[in-house]
């Protein structure tokens, strides 16, 4: 993060602006908004700033800037036209440990001023760090149609509650579960049909209704492959309404970013042979949490479902009479294959596709070897890194083809993301080259021959192209007579 973000109080606190032209003025302003006492230190005003000094409202040094005219000011704008005085102006503050912002020079800016979406009391802030301020501007104009302007009466009116609230609901979790009912429920639908009086009457019978316990809950949530924007919004929601979230170690840090800030945030990730005591934890975790009237989200890579163990999470919690609810999420072989140009089916090449564990020796012995090895399918085989010898033995053994293409896709979708391609012949030879560490998935079928020509994220493939040529198409079967068309019939009268 480049930059700090935070929010000054300037209310009656003194801050300089150097320049008196139309840039000038636009900075005054918005100072004036947050009731700054704001001095212009310029030879010449526009003729609205030189309106507000009439008015009484900003002060004006008049003339050449000097160095005292930045004494006991907690903040300074350059906003001249002249760079050298703008440098100046900047270098200045500094000594005197004073914040200044020059306008439209980033490297001498101690604090940078953001495009600004203004619900009062509630205040969103955009910045690029000075690095591209029209980006912070289309943004702020994007953001501007999603966010109602019955937010700011609804910030009001929980403030003016807020006291009142705490007394109510000493317990943390029960004041979270109030507010967001109430802020997310019938009063802010009033307040968006603009009628506060009938919206405060609502929150005062809401506060006044019997304080109902505590009820925790557990959400399983697919993470997905580690793109943030993968994530679907309902597992946005539930991470933003989490008091606690077990994650996984693999989860991204940038998903984990997305989850509300204050939530406890528990790493429960699983090491090689250790997953049953793990697993055991988990479970223990969950039941606490919940009952102690938690919001838990249990946070897995990929989708819950898909060797996630999604379904012992869920037999635990319903023996134990836990109320819990599943968010899918976008498992690795989708997600992998599609970042890496690979499509899991293809009308020349695959019509089926089989999604495969092979992480230990006792999950590998218990596979249909013989119906993996078959043509013209698709394997997506997950956690298989260390096992990529037996993999290939197997197949091999079992009739697949030596030159079958594949593809080892790792960090799927992540900015780090590599794609290694090869035949079945070389595979492990090919991943120790490359040095393809966990998490990693495989794609092997000839549908990972279009892997360099399909690819669109990240690095090009590693590894030579593998040509493939596809499936003859199937030759017609004649039809019994009964099935002759009236056409063929009146052709065969004909002949």
């Amino acid at each position: 993060m480049k930059l700090y973000p935070l929010f000054a109080d300037l209310s009656r606190r003194a801050v300089l602006v150097v320049g008196g032209g139309a840039v000038a003025e636009r900075k005054v302003a918005a100072l004036l908004a947050a009731k700054a006492q704001v001095t212009v230190g310029a030879p010449l005003l526009t003729p609205q700033l030189e309106s507000l000094v009439r008015k009484g409202r900003i002060a004006h040094r008049a003339g050449v800037f000097e160095a005292s005219w930045i004494d006991h000011a907690w903040l300074v704008v350059a906003a001249t036209s002249d760079q050298a005085l703008n440098a100046q102006v900047a270098e200045l503050a500094t000594l005197q440990r004073i914040f200044v912002n020059v306008v439209d020079d980033a490297q001498l800016s101690s604090f940078h001023v953001p495009a600004v979406i203004d619900r009062s009391p509630v205040i969103v802030a955009i910045s690029s760090s000075g690095e591209a301020p029209m980006l912070g501007r289309l943004l702020r104009e994007r953001l501007e149609t999603l966010i109602d302007h019955s937010v700011g009466p609804l910030a009001a009116l929980a403030a003016r509650l807020r006291k009142r609230i705490r007394r109510r609901y000493p317990d943390l979790a029960l004041r979270r579960q109030f507010y967001q009912k109430l802020l997310t429920g019938p009063v802010a639908d009033l307040l968006r049909r603009n009628q506060p009086e009938a919206a405060t009457a609502a929150a005062e019978q809401a506060l006044a209704a019997p304080r109902a316990e505590a009820v925790g809950s557990v959400v399983l949530v697919g993470a997905g492959p580690g793109d943030p924007g993968l994530l679907t919004l309902r597992a946005l929601r539930a991470l933003n309404e989490a008091d606690v979230i077990l994650h996984d170690r693999l989860v991204s840090p940038d998903i984990l970013e997305l989850a509300r800030r204050d939530a406890d945030r528990i790493e429960v990730g699983k090491q090689a042979g250790n997953h049953h005591a793990t697993q055991d934890q988990i479970h223990a975790l969950m039941l606490e949490h919940a009952r102690a009237g938690k919001r838990v989200v249990r946070l897995k890579g990929g989708d819950p479902f898909v060797f996630g163990r999604g379904g012992e999470e869920l037999e635990y919690l319903r023996d134990h009479g836990i109320a819990y609810e599943v968010v899918p999420g976008i498992t690795a072989a989708l997600a992998c294959a599609a970042y890496a140009g690979v499509p899991l089916t293809h009308r020349d090449h695959a019509q089926s596709v089989r999604l495969v564990t092979a992480h230990c020796r006792s999950s590998m012995d218990t596979l249909d070897w013989a119906a993996l090895a078959q043509e013209r399918q698709t394997l997506a085989v997950y956690m298989g890194v260390a096992g990529l010898e037996t993999v290939q033995a197997q197949l091999l053994a079992h009739g697949r083809a030596a030159e079958t293409p594949f593809a080892l896709v790792e960090n799927g979708s992540r900015a780090d993301q590599r794609v290694v391609t090869g035949t079945l012949a070389d595979l492990p030879v090919q991943a120790r080259r490359h040095d393809v560490r966990s998490p990693a998935l495989l794609i092997l079928g000839e549908v990972a021959s279009l892997s360099h020509r399909l690819a669109w994220f990240g690095a090009e493939p590693l590894g030579s192209p593998v040509a493939i040529e596809p499936a003859a198409p199937p030759q017609p079967v004649p039809r019994p007579a009964r099935h002759a068309t009236v056409e063929t019939l009146r052709a065969i009268h004909r002949a």
